[in-house]
């Protein structure tokens, strides 16, 4: 069902940006609309993960540079019956994580300092294993796909701000007029955010639901959500500030913001996913004691320096 909705969300999403192409030129504005979004589309399938990568300065590494982080990846690859993806580090901060690639086959898993340096194997495993949920589930392409989509609708806006006398002139190939053309510049990319975050929160709660069964253990990930959740409110991501429409990738809402930003917010409730995750883990059987956890921040050191309570990967 979740796929589904998913589907009709993102139809939904290129049916408004060639929509809003119609309105402003017609017949040739849907055809030069529906040719960018294919071409869009088509670079982000090929290129999407160099370039995230290249934005948030990821470094590759290897199980010499990172054994603890590498080792894991390798074991939760190994159970979830993925081709082990190309492992990074993300020089920053904030505690966070997020996948990338157009399929398992070219996956990449990032995750940050601040994540490694903040908490412990278990809760690490959980994180790590919510990200190849998504690579599982195929989510790094289809929300690759969404955020390209609706950031060509805001260009689009912006074009027909910009250039709305000319648009709203030419009544053989726009009926809108200039005053319909800026309510289509102001609402159309609203419209598309609101779908984007939608789209993003559902995935979410399959990635901790397939992330949840790859380690077999719900607790390890709702320990890390409630562990990292205020460090990340509380601690700058200005690569993801400067490019907002990648927030979504996230496993915590890098952004911050309150009040109608909630409206457009990427994730679900951290509460919610964390109660959802503890009636998986009843069904499931996982006994491991939960306790929210308050933040705690090891010692600044290399990326494996030793850890605050070891797990089993350690």
């Amino acid at each position: 069902m979740n796929t589904l909705r998913t589907g009709i969300l993102m139809a939904g999403l290129t049916g408004l940006f060639v929509g809003i192409g119609a309105l402003l030129g017609g017949g040739g504005g849907m055809m030069i609309a529906f040719l960018f979004a294919l071409g869009s589309n088509a670079f982000a399938y090929w290129n999407s993960d160099k370039v995230v990568l290249r934005m948030y300065g990821a470094q590759e590494v290897d199980e010499t540079s990172a054994p603890r982080l590498y080792r894991i990846v390798r074991d939760l690859s190994r159970a979830a019956g993925l081709p082990m993806p190309r492992v990074c580090i993300v020089e920053n901060d904030q505690p966070n994580a997020f996948a990338t690639g157009r399929d398992p086959e070219h996956a990449a898993v990032c995750a940050t300092t601040g994540l490694l340096n903040r908490i412990n194997d278990e809760e690490l495993a959980g994180v790590l294993a919510h990200e190849l949920g998504h690579v599982k589930n195929r989510d790094t392409l289809t929300m690759t796909i969404t955020a390209t989509i609706a950031g060509a609708i805001s260009m689009l806006a912006n074009f027909a701000m910009f250039f709305g006398g000319a648009f709203g002139g030419d009544r053989r190939n726009n009926p809108l007029g200039i005053v319909g053309v800026l309510l289509v510049s102001i609402l159309a990319p609203i419209a598309a955010m609101l779908v984007q975050a939608t789209i993003s929160r559902t995935r979410e709660f399959e990635a901790d639901k397939a992330g949840a069964e790859i380690s077999r253990h719900p607790l390890w990930l709702a320990s890390a959500l409630s562990r990292i959740e205020h460090a990340a409110q509380v601690t700058q991501n200005p690569e993801a500030q400067a490019n907002p429409a990648t927030a979504h990738m996230f496993i915590i809402n890098p952004l911050s913001g309150g009040g109608i930003a909630g409206l457009f917010a990427s994730h679900p409730p951290t509460e919610e996913r964390i109660a959802r995750l503890r009636t998986m883990a009843g069904a499931m059987g996982d006994t491991a004691r939960f306790e929210p956890q308050r933040e705690t921040v090891r010692k600044a050191g290399p990326w494996d320096a030793p850890e605050v309570r070891k797990g089993p990967w350690g």
